[in-house]
């Protein structure tokens, strides 16, 4: 099971958000964002930040750092290595699993990840076999788009996803273009794009807000 931080909204939580960080980063990276959030004030929501395991990274010269997987080249077309990609939706997976079996619906649980994590939480989402109540992808790319297998479950899936036009990372084409392979699955995502660059902004974490109350019913 992948270490995590957690941060608790509410005595007993009925809703569970699981966020993924981004290359070289750990699971403290996000958790300042739950106050900054300003969720109901009766709002019972766990979130979960696991941290990335240590590997080697091709792009960054073969040094090891947290990492979901390998990223061999960084052109438009983002190689990366499946493999590793897929291994890390299903260690993630595995984190869902361990809080349904602690007693929330998976409907109530919402998958989010920047950059790397959220190609993670893209595999993740979209082939696990419940219903989930949302995925939030920021700043990211769908680098499985060509070999996901959906699962039946996920067809509903409210999905928002969130981008900086002037991303150096990763540009806003990669958004874009995974809102394009959503539509082709089925999905009607909604899309949200700020003037800002590889990095989270106040008026995103306002919509990402609105978008968790809405998924999980949240007054």
């Amino acid at each position: 099971m992948l270490p995590c931080v957690e941060r608790t909204l509410g005595e007993r939580p009925d809703a569970c958000v699981i966020w993924l960080h981004g290359l070289g980063a750990d699971g403290h990276d996000f958790a300042p964002i739950v106050p900054e959030l300003k969720l109901p004030p009766n709002a019972a929501v766990r979130f979960v930040f696991p941290h990335a395991p240590a590997m080697p990274v091709t792009i960054n010269g073969g040094l090891a750092m947290p990492a979901w997987y390998d990223i061999l080249a960084m052109d438009i077309d983002r190689k990366v290595d499946e493999t590793q990609l897929r291994a890390s939706a299903a260690a993630v997976i595995e984190l869902v699993e361990q809080q349904i079996a602690a007693g929330i619906d998976s409907r109530r649980i919402v998958l989010a990840g920047f950059s790397q994590g959220g190609a993670v939480a893209y595999e993740a989402a979209l082939s696990f076999h419940k219903p989930l109540g949302g995925l939030i992808a920021m700043s990211t790319y769908f680098a499985t788009a060509g070999s996901v297998v959906p699962s039946e479950a996920s067809r509903d899936l409210p999905i928002l996803v969130l981008h900086g036009s002037q991303d150096p990372v990763v540009s806003e084409q990669l958004g874009l273009r995974a809102c394009r392979a959503l539509e082709q699955l089925g999905h009607v995502p909604e899309y949200h794009r700020y003037p800002m660059a590889h990095a989270v902004c106040a008026e995103e974490i306002a919509d990402i807000a609105r978008f968790l109350c809405r998924c999980l019913a949240l007054h």
